[in-house]
C-alpha cells in the first residue's frame, strides 16, 4: 500500500532516510525515524547506491497504455472539426455513439460510449445541444405580435392592496 503523502514529500523521506544511513545510524533506527519498514529503507539504500540521488526520484505511475495514441486523437479531432455531414451522416450532430462508430472503423479501436465522452472531454470538447426551432419559424412575424398584440391581450396589473392578514 503507497503511503500518505506526495510524490515530494515521499521523495524527501527517502532521502532523510539515505542521509541518516550516510550518518552511520542502523537501518531498524532509520526506518523508525522515518516511519518505513526496514525492507523499504534496505531497497532505498540499494537504490541509492546503484543509480545515486536520480534514484530516490519520484517515478510517476504509468498505467494502463491508451487504446487510441496520441497521433490517432488529432487525426480524430479533424475528422470530428469536418463534421458529421462530411463524414456521411445524415445531420451535421455528433453523438458518443457515432463518433464511437468513427473510432472503429477508422482506427480497429472499440470504446464504450461513456469512455469516448473522457476522450473527448480531455481535449476540452464539451457538450452541444443543438436549439430546437421550427424550420417555418418568421422571426419578423413573431416580433411584429410581440411588439403590437401582446400588450393588448397581457392582463394589466391589478391595483395595489395590502396582503390578507393570517387568521
Amino acid at each position: 500500500m503507497r503511503p500518505f503523502g506526495s510524490a515530494l514529500t515521499l521523495e524527501h523521506r527517502r532521502r532523510k532516510a539515505i542521509g541518516l544511513l550516510l550518518r552511520g545510524t542502523s537501518m531498524e533506527e532509520v526506518g523508525r525515524r522515518v516511519a518505513a519498514s526496514v525492507s523499504s529503507v534496505s531497497r532505498w539504500y540499494h537504490a541509492h547506491r546503484e543509480g545515486g540521488a536520480v534514484a530516490l526520484a519520484p517515478k510517476t505511475a504509468s498505467g494502463r497504455p491508451p487504446k487510441l495514441p496520441s497521433d490517432n486523437r488529432t487525426a480524430l479531432w479533424s475528422i470530428l472539426l469536418q463534421g458529421a455531414l462530411a463524414y456521411g451522416y445524415p445531420n451535421d450532430l455528433w453523438t458518443l455513439k457515432r463518433i464511437r462508430a468513427v473510432i472503429q472503423k477508422e482506427y480497429g479501436v472499440t470504446y464504450h460510449p461513456g469512455h469516448v465522452w473522457k476522450i473527448l472531454h480531455k481535449a476540452d470538447w464539451s457538450c452541444q445541444v443543438p436549439e430546437r426551432r421550427s424550420i417555418q419559424r418568421d422571426e419578423g412575424k413573431i416580433a411584429h405580435w410581440k411588439r403590437h398584440k401582446w400588450p393588448a391581450i397581457k392582463k394589466s396589473p391589478k391595483t395595489w392592496c395590502p396582503p390578507r392578514l393570517p387568521r
